[in-house]
């Protein structure tokens, strides 16, 4: 009998999941399946989670698929219908050891659904999946699940249901473990981080959350990952100006600069929020490095519109952009607004990404000369506290932190 085969399209919870579900079949004593962790984040995410499941199946001849993650949740009935699909399984189940158990076990445990996904929406908690970090240099932990906002391009909270936060204590504990495991760094990762708490006795934010950690753990470095910075609290932001242990990098959920377009994607900020957080973030610490979310081609954008959005990168100072050419996604509101021209899309998508390559060249000739504390990634190759990556002469032990000189730069990334 062969180990399972397990693949990951999306984010880096799902990447997450994708280890926790690993400890999970493995003490189901599961084997001969192909488990795929499907993304949903854009239709083109889902087509490309449809060719991988074919492409799957050819290579593993025999083997059960198994489809599971966003894509699975929201669409049951698309993966059911291929015909190399042996399971669907929703996000809920696929983190209860009794899922695998029944997959492993039909005819022993009575679990033979074909399709196991129920409604996400009725989840109240964050399941209780703890697993010791993956990789050898950088642990992420889940803190969050879910949403309870609905941006009219956005189909993840229908993914992942309503926003449900891991209690700080059970967070600490974890954070403390991978620590005596050797780790160095963790990034604190969820589906809408800053919503972190709502849902917990007493609402604590996502900065008393940081601080806490800070104080009662050893962790070299904690990084947050993407945060929507209208929601950032007073703890955080002074947890930002005091902790030189929380990293100098925030990856902001901003999607457009242009304020009519924000107000049709039903975002909470105007394009002069995100400007006045990152100069209050940037005067609190001078050295924070900025990354966003930015969508190119949003229904009913002009061309003046999307100039808004090229100015915001500046505006802004952003040095790391992740550009999502919009595609409608069936079921949201924005799949009904008036559509911009396929190759407008295209065309406004490779402008912005190539400002963002122009930014981040700006950012790396700034860092030439300087001295940066870098975490080990792999013998020859790093990241410095605002993530920037580093690529070294000579091998080094891998996960750990090392003061590098940058004697220059290739366009992607430092040389040290």
């Amino acid at each position: 009998m062969n180990a399972p085969v397990f693949a990951t399209l999306g984010c880096r919870l799902n990447a997450y999941e994708t280890e926790a579900m690993k400890e999970l079949a493995a003490a189901a004593g599961l084997s001969d399946a192909v488990i795929v962790n499907t993304c949903a984040v854009t239709a083109e995410a889902v087509r490309k989670a449809k060719q991988e499941i074919r492409r799957l199946s050819r290579d593993n001849p025999g083997a059960a698929i198994i489809v599971t993650g966003c894509a699975a949740q929201t669409e049951p009935e698309t993966f059911a219908a291929m015909p190399e699909v042996a399971r669907v399984v929703g996000n809920h189940e696929k983190m209860q050891a009794g899922t695998w158990r029944g997959i492993a076990a039909p005819d022993l445990i009575g679990v033979t659904e074909r399709v196991q996904v129920d409604d996400i929406m009725s989840v109240r908690e964050t399941a209780g999946h703890l697993i010791d970090g993956f990789g050898r240099h950088r642990a992420y932990v889940q803190v969050q699940n879910g949403c309870d906002h609905r941006c009219t391009f956005c189909i993840i909270p229908y993914g992942r249901g309503n926003s449900r936060s891991v209690p700080a204590g059970v967070v600490v504990e974890q954070i403390q473990r991978l620590v005596d495991h050797g780790f160095n760094e963790v990034v604190l990762t969820g589906v809408d981080l800053t919503s972190w708490g709502a849902d917990l006795p007493a609402t604590p934010r996502l900065g008393d959350l940081v601080r806490r950690i800070l104080k009662l753990t050893t962790i070299p470095r904690l990084r947050i990952s993407s945060i929507d910075s209208i929601e950032a609290d007073p703890a955080l932001m002074e947890a930002i100006a005091t902790e030189p242990r929380l990293m100098p990098h925030l990856h902001l959920s901003l999607q457009a600069g242009d304020d009519l377009i924000l107000k049709r994607m039903k975002r909470r900020h105007l394009r002069d929020d995100a400007i006045r957080f990152c100069a209050e973030a940037r005067s609190l610490r001078p050295d924070m490095v900025f990354g966003a979310d930015i969508i190119a081609g949003f229904p009913t954008e002009t061309e003046a519109m999307f100039q808004q959005s090229l100015q915001l990168v500046e505006d802004c100072g952003l040095t790391f952009l992740h550009v999502f050419p919009y595609s409608p996604r069936k079921g949201t509101p924005a799949a009904r607004m008036p559509l911009v021209r396929g190759p407008e899309i295209k065309d406004r998508a490779a402008r912005l990404r190539g400002l963002g390559d122009v930014a981040l060249g700006r950012h790396l000739a700034a860092q030439v000369g300087k001295v940066h504390r870098v975490l080990t990634e792999g013998a020859r190759v790093g990241r410095t506290e605002g993530f920037t990556e580093v690529a070294f002469e000579d091998d080094q032990p891998e996960g750990a932190i090392i003061e590098v000189r940058v004697r220059g730069q290739d366009g992607a990334r430092l040389l040290a």
